[in-house]
């Protein structure tokens, strides 16, 4: 059963020149290819950075996608990916990845005592995220927090679904092993 890509329309005006698409498609997907940049890069600003040059791909390069290809959320999550392993590889850095920003409103839940627990305990999972080689690491990010499929995220990565649950497993033992221990 061939399920139509809610983006494919866009994506084709987008090819043709229409800005107005861009914006739209831009209002649609900044915060989940921001999400996926920062868990990638560990910083607010480079991410910031990252999806700005993400958008300058799809703008150049919206003509080149098939549908028979990958839907578009695969192939856009494929350009974010391709654009912090640039920047990955052409810094050479390793940043530590601190705790997430915390939204600035009251949250009437948790003590103050249970927010530093958890800040910490995300501050070693984040710490230990980053440490992963980036193929499992972008194998967790986008299955756990970007919510992709097995199938989508292997697509996005553009290797076999054999090969992601592969990465997964790895990348989950060695988490496991990492937070177990301390190191992460």
């Amino acid at each position: 059963m061939f399920v139509q890509d809610p983006d494919a329309a866009l994506i084709r005006r987008i090819a043709e020149g229409d800005e107005s698409a861009a914006g739209t498609f831009v209002t649609r997907k900044l915060h989940r290819v921001l999400a996926l940049a920062y868990r990638m890069c560990g910083d607010s600003a480079e991410a910031e950075d990252i999806a700005q040059d993400v958008f300058i791909r799809v703008w150049k390069y919206a003509g080149s996608w098939k549908r028979d290809d990958a839907k578009v959320d695969t192939w856009l999550h494929r350009i974010v990916l391709n654009v912090c392993r640039d920047r990955l590889s052409a810094s050479h850095r390793r940043h530590e990845v601190g705790a997430m920003e915390l939204d600035m409103e009251a949250d009437p839940g948790p003590t103050p005592e249970d927010a530093v627990a958890l800040l910490s305990t995300r501050d070693r999972v984040w710490k230990a995220l980053a440490a992963l080689p980036v193929r499992q690491r972008e194998a967790l990010v986008l299955t756990y927090y970007q919510d992709l499929s097995n199938a989508e995220a292997a697509g996005a990565m553009q290797i076999s679904v054999d090969a992601m649950e592969s990465l997964l497993a790895r990348a989950r033992r060695t988490l496991k092993q990492r937070l177990l221990d301390g190191t992460g």
